[in-house]
């Protein structure tokens, strides 16, 4: 049951921002799905992928708000967006992550590797220049 009784003119413009923010979800998600196939290598593509599809995941969800306008729905979507920001950059970072220290190949053009020489494969660590900077002075 949706918490306001709407006149005719609030459910047009509800109808056109659902259009509007759907719309944009729909265009989020599609950059996402060309960014998996024009970016040269894996780390380019899961960075675009992660991003634009949150966006574009929250968008619609946003949308969805608007066109039922209940406060459990609402409440629902809202989850679901913050849950997704939360997971999907850590989530992200650790499969990148993994993926560089097993030996996923950066792009041939790529002009900054920064951690290039930290890892030791061996004891699995990753030393930072703050720690090699703090023993000398």
């Amino acid at each position: 049951m949706p918490i306001l009784i709407m006149s005719k003119k609030s459910k047009k413009m509800n109808d056109i921002l659902t259009m509007i923010f759907s719309g944009l979800g729909v265009i989020f998600i599609l950059i996402a799905s060309i960014g998996i196939v024009r970016m040269p290598d894996f780390f380019l593509r899961l960075s675009v992928t992660v991003k634009a599809t949150t966006l574009g995941v929250g968008f619609i969800l946003l949308s969805m708000v608007i066109f039922f306008g209940e406060l459990s729905v609402a409440t629902k979507a809202l989850a679901i967006v913050l849950f997704l920001l939360i997971t999907s950059p850590v989530g992200a970072q650790l499969i990148g992550r993994v993926s560089y220290f097993t030996g996923m190949t950066l792009w041939k053009k790529s002009v900054l590797d920064e951690l290039k020489g930290k890892y030791n494969k061996e004891t699995h660590v990753l030393n930072s220049d703050d720690k090699e900077q703090n023993k000398g002075g």
